[in-house]
């Protein structure tokens, strides 16, 4: 997993193959420190217009509702992806804002 990731991250070619990575990651594993390591990892360091970008948002949505709760960085970047991406949708998609409306939600921040 962590191979595919960092592969994406160096050759935007194997960005399909990460995106299916991530999401399973959100979606399926029980440990809260390492999906957020990875959504950190991918949020931070995706080239500008990568899709991981609002991928990353969008799996940290995905955590706040699966844990209940984010650090105190990916509740940051959650919100940075979602700002980047109304400001510019071609820098980040809207699913980083989708993923922050979850994050909302589900950690009762409106």
């Amino acid at each position: 997993m962590a191979e595919v990731l960092e592969r994406a991250l160096r050759d935007r070619s194997a960005e399909g193959e990460a995106a299916s990575v991530l999401v399973g990651t959100a979606l399926n594993d029980d440990d809260q420190v390492f999906v957020e390591h990875w959504c950190l990892e991918v949020g931070t360091r995706a080239v500008p217009g990568s899709s991981l970008l609002g991928l990353a948002g969008l799996c940290l949505g995905h955590a706040a509702r699966r844990f209940g709760r984010l650090g105190d960085g990916a509740l940051a970047l959650a919100q940075s992806l979602a700002a980047r991406a109304e400001a510019d949708p071609s820098d980040v998609d809207g699913r980083a804002l989708d993923g922050y409306d979850d994050v909302r939600s589900f950690l009762h921040l409106w």
